[in-house]
């Protein structure tokens, strides 16, 4: 596994474009993550088919956890630009596939990102409940698995269940999920974990201090920017122009079309 698409997926080097050429599953998969996180969709999807070709059949554990990530991953996409009932069918088809496996550390990531994954599609169509139900059932897969080896994991509880509590309108909840976020995030060497847990204590914080929070939320699109995180960088500029009423530069309607070349196309809400 190469050492460079690990820190652009999940390390300190997010911006890095000239990535190596996959070989292995892995690879093929952590070269999705990467481009995904710059926003560059229609690459994503690309290397996600690899994976889906390299795992047709799913006969090993190993093939069935790369193939369930993979669609984890494809939900993601989904979810990103809004599209969360396409998401959640992506989602589900991921937690079908390591069904019935038994524990492992690989597994047990593979398991949790398919229930967060299917807590948010379920936050997207207004069924809070079950994404608390969704929630609760992937913290109880954390506390029994190895917790160094499911960081990314915990993190991403904690952002759905700030956005959960933000979406029920709970601030004061959501506040403390996003810096328990930033908490764990710290301590991971991701930056992009890190730059997101940032952004939804930003969105936490509207809740108590508008003004705090737009100020906040632009050091963290300078963040993104720096990074190349596109899609964070949008995200950052809805909520600043949304709080402040004053627009990022570039835009998030400029940051919108850079992403639609990319390869992600914006649900537009009915």
């Amino acid at each position: 596994m190469s050492t460079t698409l690990q820190s652009v997926a999940f390390g300190a080097e997010p911006q890095l474009v000239l990535l190596p050429v996959p070989v292995l599953v892995e690879s093929w998969w952590l070269t999705a993550v990467a481009l995904g996180g710059q926003g560059r969709y229609a690459q994503a999807r690309a290397a996600l088919d690899v994976v889906d070709r390299r795992t047709v059949g799913r006969v090993t554990d190993h093939e069935r956890t790369y193939a369930s990530l993979a669609a984890s991953t494809r939900a993601s996409f989904r979810r990103q630009t809004g599209w969360h009932a396409q998401a959640a069918l992506d989602d589900g088809r991921a937690l079908a596939i390591v069904t019935g496996l038994d524990s492992s550390p690989s597994v047990d990531a593979a398991v949790c990102d398919a229930l967060t994954g299917l807590a948010a599609d379920a936050l997207g169509i207004g069924r809070l409940s079950l994404g608390w139900r969704l929630l609760a059932e992937c913290g109880e897969r954390i506390g029994s698995g190895s917790p160094e080896g499911l960081w990314r994991q915990s993190i991403r509880l904690e952002w759905v269940s700030a956005e959960l509590a933000l979406a029920s309108g709970d601030f004061t909840r959501a506040l403390r999920h996003a810096d328990t976020a930033v908490e764990l995030s710290g301590d991971c060497g991701s930056a992009r974990h890190k730059v997101k847990s940032d952004l939804l204590c930003c969105a936490a914080m509207t809740g108590f201090d508008a003004s705090e929070a737009a100020q906040r939320a632009g050091a963290v699109f300078d963040q993104c920017m720096a990074f190349g995180l596109l899609p964070l960088a949008w995200a950052s500029s809805m909520l600043i122009e949304g709080v402040s009423g004053v627009a990022t530069t570039p835009n998030s309607s400029v940051l919108d079309a850079a992403i639609a070349v990319r390869g992600g196309v914006f649900r537009i809400p009915a």
